[in-house]
């Protein structure tokens, strides 16, 4: 007689996951477009300056010099596509982040303990709704503006070294700069968008809390934390990972909102958001612009919700093996 070995909640997920071809696409297409944001400023001159301007070749096609063409100053799109995009990725990811993991552990803790410390924190929830986010977010910019001119000349230091040249600071300052002036802007978004998620994940707590099986580990004696943490929260983990995936792109078209009103990114450092504003302006004398950022957008959108909804398949309890 043989007995079948017991698999994990993760191996099964990912054994269903490898069986969705557009998830795995999806993953894949992030996960290129991630690195060559993130790696190709690093290549010795293989770049060009995405803030020097050229009047002289303003609005060019592409062309071997241009891949992309240029701007309305002669500035190389394909460098700003890709600088853009490092900004864009990480106000998504980060922010995205820091507002999932406080609404989990927020959310997770209203719904399992319940009672008067589940109304207490939902009514604190409510609150923080009622609030003006971009009220919140002047204020932080205002307040945070010296705090972050000092952190990026620290992080410039860093990452150049001692006894670095001008050109070598300049040169680390321009992908240095646009990430620490957004710090108010992860602040922000991290401290109040976690509210939708911990309503969400209060009510697959509330209800996976009431299962059998649940009902099981408590009378076995394990503790609370572990029941939390270890059985109710990874059954609950279908809508709240495509909510995040859903998430990512929201926080990067509302990074554009506040960088159009001078909230977000700085001039002359750009994001998609900002190139794709810059470009539906000029589209009919330079469609280029329009063009390549909506695509490099476009694509990172859908590949986010192609994983999510392979991610929501994989990690549903009631799929079969």
């Amino acid at each position: 007689m043989t007995t079948e070995k017991g698999s994990s909640l993760w191996k099964d997920a990912w054994l269903r996951l490898s069986h969705n071809r557009p998830a795995i696409l999806g993953l894949f297409v992030l996960i290129a477009i991630v690195l060559i944001c993130i790696c190709l400023p690093f290549i010795p001159n293989f770049l060009q300056d995405p803030n020097l301007p050229n009047l002289l070749g303003k609005n060019q096609a592409p062309s071997g010099t241009h891949w992309f063409g240029t701007d309305q100053l002669g500035r190389d799109i394909f460098s700003r596509v890709i600088y853009g995009g490092r900004i864009s990725i990480a106000v998504g990811l980060i922010t995205t982040f820091v507002s999932v993991t406080i609404g989990i552990v927020w959310g997770a803790i209203a719904g399992y303990v319940g009672g008067r410390t589940d109304a207490l924190m939902m009514r604190i929830v409510d609150i923080l709704y009622a609030l003006p986010f971009l009220v919140i977010v002047i204020l932080l910019s205002i307040n945070f503006e010296k705090w972050t001119g000092d952190m990026t000349d620290w992080t410039v230091a860093l990452f150049a070294g001692r006894g670095a040249s001008r050109l070598a600071l300049e040169a680390t300052r321009t992908w240095v700069e646009p990430l620490t002036t957004l710090v108010p802007l992860f602040v922000a978004i991290g401290a109040l968008s976690w509210l939708t998620v911990s309503r969400i994940v209060r009510a697959q707590v509330q209800n996976v809390a009431k299962m059998d099986f649940i009902e099981a580990a408590r009378s076995l004696g394990l503790g609370h934390i572990r029941i939390l943490f270890r059985h109710i929260l990874p059954n609950s983990l279908g809508p709240i990972i495509v909510y995040t995936t859903l998430t990512i792109p929201g926080v990067m078209l509302f990074e554009a909102t506040l960088s159009f009103l001078g909230l977000g990114v700085k001039a002359p450092n750009s994001s998609w958001g900002i190139l794709i504003k810059e470009g539906a302006d000029a589209m009919l004398t330079n469609p280029y612009l329009l063009l390549f950022p909506s695509i490099a957008l476009s694509l990172t959108l859908f590949a986010l919700n192609f994983l999510g909804d392979g991610l929501r398949d994989a990690l549903d309890p009631k799929s079969t093996k």
